[in-house]
């Protein structure tokens, strides 16, 4: 899809070309949680709708193709509305030439993903805050690796420094240079027992010191100290039944915000080696198939398994694409809770955990609070609340306000005149008005509006009984959602699932919350029934 300057803006595939275009700039009849909206895919899609200018396509020959082309085409033209891999940090990665006597190097990717320098095995990313162990000099001067750019004709300072071997001069045989130098892509890869290579170590020394070699003996006891940090590193090794590569992959959606969140978990041999947490957003068809296919395009190493709290579409077609870039079998598997393997899903559990924490981060901590006091199923980003403005038995208004991510949203504010009640009865007024909130409308120019969704919290501002008729006018428009009342003379919390109310601290961050959704309700209610009286008293004066 381009813009109309030319520039590819996005680039996507499909099975059926006409389907998929048609289904950008047609409205669809959207069923969500039992509720009608008019959708088309969501509002951020409708703003790659409104830059296109122009569709060109490839045809391909079978669904892999269409992955791997789309995952070239991408990195190629980078397009703005596609998913572009983002590592929260600036992740350092440790290289090891594929030279006659190897270098090690520090490397990192650039933004397409490719590791800079001279071909290699490439280990990593070692995350910040990594022991000191996994630098480049303190790894050398264990395994005595060159770092030198080109073999010199006679050794450098870094010889007589002990840091290395002087292969360059014929000091050490390639067989042995190359012993060392596989040793530490073992350990690396998670692949070496390191406590087993300790006391290896450890029995050398002691046979250096008995022949009174004790400059040896030194060496090793420093280079064992070196690997107490590392040791520390894989202290989570566990032993498996099976020496299968495998990640953990989970992922959240909000979708109010059209944005997903993915935590990928890395374990080799049961040693947890890695852990990248990477966002991006729900527009056309981005998805956690597509998201995938990009992955595993850029990585160094791909797992036998990988492990999804989500299928992804075309789950065959995805696998054979990304066994494309590696030489063995790869199999994406479905953890759900009826999961066999419980050591699995714990792990798919944790990385779900750590993910909904960093979602979080980005609320405010009240309504992290108020989700964690109430029992809420997700963070309530958008809440309504109802009250009533009565002014003796003439006048009776209802207003309705929203708030999203903790602050008013006044294109979601609502105002009511009381039509069906006739009487001061509060009950029937917040029954009227919350029905009449919720009646299905359709929008015009987004087919996602906030304005009208569905909420994910409603407060009434009332007792025991506003809450119920709140409830019952609900269930009547077919919607189940989280709802509680506020009442004012004590704010205690009313839920319909407890008959005692929750009382909160006044310094509690989800009771302020409440309280600035519920102070503005009141105060927007009452400054429009004040406007109807002055409108009535002044046409009565003319």
């Amino acid at each position: 899809m381009k813009d109309s300057s030319g520039r590819i803006i996005y680039i996507g595939k499909a099975k059926n070309l006409h389907k998929r275009v048609r289904s950008y700039f047609s409205k669809q009849l959207v069923a969500v949680s039992d509720n009608i909206h008019h959708q088309n895919d969501n509002w951020k899609t409708s703003r790659l709708v409104a830059k296109i200018h122009d569709i060109d396509f490839v045809l391909t020959d079978n669904e892999i193709e269409a992955f791997l082309l789309e995952s070239n085409l991408i990195k190629r033209y980078r397009p703005i509305f596609n998913i572009e891999l983002k590592d929260q940090q600036k992740y350092t990665y440790l290289k090891i030439t594929d030279e006659t006597f190897p270098r090690i190097l520090v490397a990192r990717r650039n933004r397409n993903g490719d590791i800079y320098g001279p071909k290699g095995k490439v280990y990593g990313p070692f995350v910040r805050g990594s022991s000191k162990f996994l630098t480049v000099g303190l790894l050398r001067k264990l395994f005595k690796i060159r770092i030198c750019d080109k073999l010199p004709k006679r050794p450098c300072l870094e010889y007589f420094l002990k840091n290395c071997d002087a292969p360059c001069i014929n000091n050490v045989t390639r067989d042995q240079y190359m012993s060392n130098v596989e040793t530490l892509h073992n350990i690396l890869r998670g692949k070496s027992n390191i406590n087993r290579f300790v006391n290896e170590m450890e029995a050398e020394m002691n046979r250096a010191a008995e022949i009174q070699d004790y400059e040896k003996a030194q060496q090793i006891r420093d280079t064992l100290r070196r690997l107490n940090s590392l040791a520390a590193k894989q202290k989570m090794e566990k032993v498996l039944h099976r020496n299968f590569d495998e990640e953990y992959v989970g992922i959240i959606k909000e979708i109010e915000a059209a944005v997903a969140h993915v935590m990928t978990l890395r374990r080799t041999k049961g040693v947890i080696t890695d852990r990248k947490k990477f966002d991006f957003e729900l527009i056309g068809d981005n998805s956690l198939a597509t998201f995938l296919s990009q992955y595993y395009s850029t990585v160094p190493e791909i797992p036998r398994f990988v492990y999804v709290n989500e299928m992804p579409v075309s789950r065959e077609a995805l696998e054979a694409s990304i066994e494309r870039f590696t030489d063995h079998k790869v199999n994406i598997v479905l953890v759900s809770d009826d999961f066999q393997i419980k050591e699995k899903k714990d792990l798919m559990n944790l990385v779900i955990r750590n993910l909904q924490l960093h979602v979080e981060k980005g609320h405010s901590p009240g309504l992290v609070e108020l989700k964690d006091i109430l029992h809420l199923p997700i963070t309530p980003s958008v809440i309504d609340c109802f009250d009533i403005s009565n002014f003796g038995k003439t006048y009776a208004v209802g207003a309705c306000t929203r708030f999203v991510d903790g602050k008013p949203y006044k294109d979601g504010y609502r105002k009511f005149k009381i039509r069906l009640t006739f009487n001061q009865n509060d009950f029937a007024m917040i029954q009227e008005i919350v029905t009449r909130r919720y009646l299905p409308v359709q929008t015009e120019n987004y087919p996602y509006d906030r304005a009208q969704s569905v909420p994910d919290l409603i407060v009434i501002d009332g007792g025991k009984g506003q809450l119920h008729s709140a409830i019952n006018a609900l269930h009547k428009a077919g919607l189940e959602v989280p709802c509680i009342s506020l009442a004012k003379e004590n704010e205690e919390i009313y839920s319909p699932g407890s008959s005692n109310p929750i009382i909160l601290s006044r310094n509690s961050p989800a009771l302020k919350v409440i309280q600035y959704v519920r102070d503005e309700a009141h105060r927007f209610g009452l400054a429009y029934n004040r406007n109807l009286r002055r409108i009535k008293k002044y046409a009565a004066r003319i």
